[in-house]
């Protein structure tokens, strides 16, 4: 039985700057980074507790591997208290930000990383 999402795969262009974007503009933690064989992988969160986390890979070697797989940016949501807070510090940060919008869910806002790929955060 499954009982929790524990990671969801990014498969990126740049790891090194969606590393820098997810830690120094998001605030997220390196768990883990590993290489092998020529591969590189980085797993970051939102903090050590975490239950969900990301695992950064390169498209290019990802693409030459597994020609099957679909390697754009799933549809992510994030849950977030002082929404507000956190769209003004985002400005601040230079990220790409859409609108702050109220929504039958909650307060919502949209925002870009350095790939432009697009990814949502609600109040909860």
């Amino acid at each position: 039985m499954i009982h929790q999402i524990g990671q969801v795969m990014l498969y990126v262009n740049d790891q090194d700057a969606a590393v820098k974007f997810w830690t120094e503009k998001v605030g997220f933690i390196i768990k883990n980074e590993q290489e092998e064989a020529g591969m590189r992988w980085i797993e970051i969160a939102p903090s050590k507790e975490a239950q969900t986390s990301f695992v950064l890979h390169n498209k290019e070697i990802i693409a030459k591997m597994h020609p099957e797989l679909n390697l754009g940016t799933p549809s992510i949501m994030f849950y977030a208290d002082q929404i507000e807070e956190m769209y003004k510090d985002f400005q601040a940060k230079g990220i790409k930000v859409g609108d702050l919008v109220m929504m039958p869910m909650g307060r919502v806002f949209n925002f870009a990383d350095t790939e432009n790929n697009y990814f949502a955060l609600v109040e909860k």
